[in-house]
């Protein structure tokens, strides 16, 4: 008989795949998607097994045998393979940067295993001459003896059980020799929320909207594969949109499925993991957590779980919706505008983008919710690719906050101010008010630091990243200038760096969350405040720290930035005040416009979320501009109207498929002659219906010590295109120190 044989991805191969054979007592363990160890030149390395073809091209005496199979059952399902496959088709991505996608590094490299502690087990119980005899001859012996008999499943840890009772190892060993106890090895689980006490709650009762949302989720998961469509789920912020996503996922597990739950944020992980492990408390631990802020233990055993099928219900960021749940019978992707949906690295897919076509590779149904839905998942929903749903009012018929507007032009010539106001007159009095009350504030501003340059006001000099295009921020605490791409730091300058001028008046210009923090404590000096931003939410509890003394009413006022403007619930929030509208509004960007609507009208959400009605000041020195009107009339129908017709006359998404190639070098000149050269490739066949762009310098010209030039390109027929980029750049040799990156649907042109 002629040897079974596996295809096989060896890691970091890009797309070359391999053959090999297996031998005969590795046949039951080799499958489609286990990972194996195989020799590969001269060394031993780890690799998928992706096909096991009954010939190969290569004569079987060249072919080299698998070492060992990683695990007992494959770790990637056949739907995620054939998911790897569309990643690296659709975005112009080896299968090998794909693969490393689909499977956490932790997983992949295969050298972190179980936490493995020795258990001590009640044997036998002393009878009560035995009893008697053992406290008399060592009192220390009996106490141990009784607190295993006691224990609920009469084992415990050793090291817990010596500690607890603060004797030795030398003391439980006595009972070893003596028969009554024994020492085991096992596995502790490393559980991210193991310290945490989740009380169970019972589903809410709906309102009339939210019931026939919940009906048209229902009846789309008994609907057939083939008739299956994708949902929206748009919903004005407060309206119940969780509990939809809670009661759906109760309907999938009662059929014996699992259920994805995507947030887009780390900082919304405490309070949806809260609910979601509240709700389902008394379904045994169902409830995976992944996000890039577990450590690698954890991340390694919840994996497990669920691959194992222990865990059915799995919530996380955005490389989440890679988790091997066995059978999921609905994908949530909660907040999907949101562009950190978007990986940013290769393979630079896009997480709702990925739900949608997991749904449809399982046979499952896709719910996507926002109350600022992006304008290409509204317009699928407009032209009846997706079910639209929708929740046009608060639950218990909450009002919607109101919004005004403060023009800080006008604020700034009422207080004779050369600058920029930190808090306007009316913003100041609104907080009073809410101190006076014991009411919360929130107050937003999307950029952290000091101030957001360094500038000398007698020559013009400004302090830039040496390897950025980009002003570097100055942060006061610890009185450095950072960048906030790149990572460098420096110390900020008590003179003008500029040799010709050395003036002592160089001054800060901007303002961040730091000083926000800063002059907000100068006028309310009896108000508790906190800051949340990368800067100070860095330990690894730090997000739920902060969130929860804010739910608990310890902290009066909350500055932050964009972390604290989405999905949070704090029923005693009664004012958000928004510093700096104008931020996102004027990017280099066609979605400034819709970013900006979006942050304003999350961030607004925030306010008046229990009984109490909800108040949100914007400052912004454009205050007729049609995203900032639009959300203060909460009008998401009038700006998406505006705004895609904008979109459909410079023929922008949703009427069109972007792609951006970016080529970047340490030498300028090298970087523009190869974008050049590669544009002129790309020309020569570009397939009929795109358009192509002349290279250009990228907005941000220089990053991390890169020169970054662009190439965009247009086409509703993305695939052939994609196809074709993949092609033309397999096909071109670049010199050494250029490198060239392909983004399909990007979200940021910077």
């Amino acid at each position: 008989m002629n040897p079974r044989l596996a295809r096989i991805l060896v890691d970091g191969t890009t797309d070359r795949e391999f053959d090999y054979t297996v031998p005969d007592a590795l046949v039951d363990g080799v499958q489609v998607g286990s990972r194996v160890r195989l020799p590969f030149r001269h060394r031993q390395l780890l690799g998928t097994v992706i096909a096991l073809p009954a010939v190969s091209e290569v004569p079987v005496e060249k072919l080299r045998p698998i070492t060992s199979v990683v695990g007992d059952d494959p770790a990637i399902p056949a739907v995620l393979l054939e998911l790897a496959r569309w990643i690296s088709e659709y975005y112009c991505a080896p299968l090998d940067q794909a693969m490393r996608g689909v499977l956490p590094d932790v997983i992949r490299k295969a050298e972190i295993d179980f936490k493995e502690r020795q258990f001590a087990r009640l044997v036998r119980a002393p009878d009560e001459e035995e009893a008697a005899a053992l406290a008399k001859r060592s009192p220390r012996r009996a106490e141990l003896l009784a607190a295993l008999e006691s224990a609920p499943s009469q084992r415990v840890q050793v090291v817990q059980l010596l500690e607890d009772l603060g004797t030795t190892r030398q003391t439980l060993q006595g009972l070893v020799k003596l028969g009554f106890v024994a020492i085991e090895h096992g596995t502790i689980p490393r559980d991210p929320f193991g310290a945490n006490v989740f009380l169970a709650d019972t589903p809410l009762i709906l309102n009339p909207e939210q019931s026939a949302a919940l009906r048209e989720v229902r009846d789309m998961m008994m609907t057939p594969r083939a008739e299956q469509k994708p949902m929206l789920l748009h919903g004005v912020t407060g309206s119940g949109k969780t509990e939809i996503y809670l009661q759906a996922i109760a309907m999938a597990r009662a059929k014996g499925r699992g259920a994805l739950v995507l947030v887009p944020e780390i900082s919304l992980t405490p309070q949806t993991v809260e609910r979601f492990k509240s709700r389902f408390a008394g379904a045994g631990d169902e409830v995976a957590v992944l996000h890039s802020r577990l450590s690698e233990g954890e991340r390694h055993d919840e994996w497990h779980r669920i691959h194992s099928g222990e865990a059915r219900i799995v919530i996380g960021a955005r490389s989440a919706i890679f988790a091997p749940v066995r059978e999921p019978g609905l994908i949530v992707v909660d907040e999907e505008h949101e562009g950190s949906y978007k990986q940013e690295e290769a393979p630079r897919y896009h997480a709702r983008d990925i739900a949608v076509v997991r749904a449809k590779l399982e046979g499952c149904a896709v719910l996507l919710g926002s109350a600022t839905p992006s304008l290409e998942s509204y317009h699928n929903a407009t032209t009846g690719k997706y079910v639209l749903l929708n929740l046009t009012t608060r639950v218990d018929d909450r009002k919607m906050p109101i919004i005004r507007i403060i023009d800080m032009r006008r604020e700034s010539q009422r207080q004779n101010s050369s600058g920029p106001s930190v808090l306007s007159e009316k913003l100041r009095t609104a907080v009073t008010s809410r101190l006076d009350k014991g009411e919360q504030t929130i107050l937003f501003l999307n950029r952290r630091g000091f101030a957001s340059a360094m500038l000398c006001p007698k020559c013009g000099f400004v302090c830039e990243c040496p390897n950025c295009s980009l002003a570097l921020t100055f942060h006061r605490t610890n009185d450095l200038l950072m960048c906030h791409l790149c990572g460098h730091r420096q110390k900020a300058p008590k003179r003008c760096p500029n040799p010709d001028c050395r003036d002592p008046a160089i001054r800060h210009r901007g303002f961040g969350t730091e000083r926000v923090e800063d002059v907000v404590a100068k006028v309310f000096p009896k108000a508790r405040i906190a800051r949340m931003d990368a800067d100070t939410m860095t330990g690894k509890h730090a997000h739920r720290d902060a969130l929860g003394a804010f739910k608990a009413g310890k902290t009066d006022i909350l500055v932050g930035t964009q972390m604290i403007a989405k999905g949070l619930h704090f029923p005693n929030v009664t004012l958000v005040g928004i510093i700096n509208a104008d931020l996102s509004l004027h990017m280099n960007d066609f979605r400034a416009a819709e970013r900006t609507f979006q942050l304003l009208t999350q961030v607004a959400g925030r306010a008046g979320r229990g009984d109490m009605e909800g108040e949100v000041i914007v400052q912004t020195c454009t205050p007729m501009s049609p995203a900032i009107q639009f959300a203060r009339h909460h009008d998401f129908q009038g700006f998406w109207e505006q705004e895609s017709e904008f979109r459909q006359t410079c023929d922008h998404p949703p009427f069109t498929h972007l792609v951006l190639i970016t080529v970047r070098s340490p030498h300028k000149e090298r970087a523009e002659f190869s974008a050049q050269t590669m544009a002129r490739r790309i020309r020569e066949n570009l397939p009929r219906g795109a358009v192509m762009f002349d290279p250009l310098p990228a907005p941000w010209e220089k990053l991390k010590t890169y020169y970054r030039f662009q190439i965009q390109l247009r086409s509703r027929a993305i695939l052939t295109l994609s196809r074709y980029v993949r092609q033309v750049l397999d096909a071109l040799p670049l010199p050494e120190d250029v490198q060239a990156q392909v983004d399909v649907d990007p979200q940021q042109l910077l």
